[in-house]
């Protein structure tokens, strides 16, 4: 499928829920708390109607996120069923990590391999902060879980703030050095009512990757991305095991090879992360529609999908996005 920008659509990020087991101070609102009810998001068996439908019109890469995809209930037989889709190349999912000792084994089983964790501190006390109680402790018992049990890669989300954790940079890069993770450092994305409140704390990849650079001898790994991979620049300490990928969202805008979709938890289909234009489909699922139907609105998402965002760093929305991205499915 490819958009009028001659991007070829491949990639379906999938939120199962919008509610979450943290409270990210950068993704969801002191007060918030989820307003959708049961019978607001998507059955499981509605999801892979839709996934099945654009699997058949050309997606090959599904990512199963949430809010934290792994407190819905029954989220395995869900994985598993999704893996069994013909047509799926490449199915990972995205978590906190909290609950990962509990789940790898049976996400093992499901035939997921990829993961993307997010962790944004090493720093207990930091941690607890940022994710209003938290436990890092939990996560990593959650990272070392899926390592034990083979996945890869595993990617680990850093979220980039100054005056936060960028005096942790160098203690994430090294984490490279002995275990083939690769640590991933996202620009932060004043996205939603969190967004505004973070103004001030956006730091550009550029300056993390001079960071590590100047104490770590940095290699850019070459071929590193293919149809599957996302939007990060990828390097390696010489010597180092792991990698280290960059993703600068504001700074270096990606926009002209993004290559997904993204589906709400409340079934509406969004073609860019940092517009709300979006296409209803639970409506027509639950009216009976055709899979011809479905087909056709998401053919019209992808034909509205704009050919760049117009977010900057430190929060000029322009209108553009309003929703919090635990709303969103990042």
């Amino acid at each position: 499928m490819y958009d009028n920008y001659h991007r070829d659509i491949n990639y379906l990020r999938v939120s199962i829920t919008d509610r979450c087991n943290l409270r990210c101070r950068y993704c969801i609102p002191k007060e918030g708390l989820s307003l959708l009810g049961h019978d607001d998001i998507l059955r499981y068996e509605e999801i892979l109607r839709v996934v099945r439908v654009a699997v058949g019109l050309g997606v090959a890469k599904v990512r199963v996120t949430g809010g934290e995809p792994l407190v819905r209930r029954g989220v395995i037989p869900f994985m598993t069923a999704l893996k069994l889709l013909p047509g799926i190349e490449d199915l990972s999912l995205t978590t906190n990590g909290v609950l990962l000792e509990r789940y790898a084994a049976d996400l093992r089983a499901a035939g997921v391999c990829r993961l993307n964790i997010s962790l944004d501190s090493l720093n207990r006390e930091k941690y607890h902060y940022i994710t209003r109680g938290g436990s890092l402790a939990d996560a990593l018992r959650g990272i070392d879980a899926v390592f034990a049990r083979g996945f890869a890669p595993i990617k680990i989300n850093v979220v980039a703030m100054k005056g936060f954790n960028d005096d942790e940079i160098l203690d994430f890069a090294r984490l490279t050095l002995e275990r083939p993770f690769q640590v991933r450092f996202i620009e932060l994305m004043p996205v939603g009512h969190t967004g505004r409140d973070n103004i001030g704390k956006y730091l550009a990849c550029e300056e993390i990757r001079g960071e590590i650079a100047r104490n770590h001898p940095l290699l850019p790994v070459p071929g590193a991305r293919d149809r599957m991979d996302g939007p990060a620049r990828i390097y390696r300490i010489d010597g180092g095991v792991g990698e280290i990928g960059f993703i600068a969202a504001m700074s270096n805008h990606f926009c002209h090879r993004c290559n997904r979709l993204r589906l709400t938890a409340d079934g509406h289909l969004r073609s860019c992360l940092f517009s709300d234009a979006e296409i209803d489909l639970k409506d027509p699922l639950r009216s009976g529609c055709s899979d011809d139907r479905i087909a056709s609105l998401i053919r019209e998402a992808i034909a509205k999908k704009p050919r760049k965002h117009k977010i900057r760093p430190e929060g000029n929305y322009l209108g553009e996005c309003g929703k919090n991205m635990s709303a969103i499915g990042g």
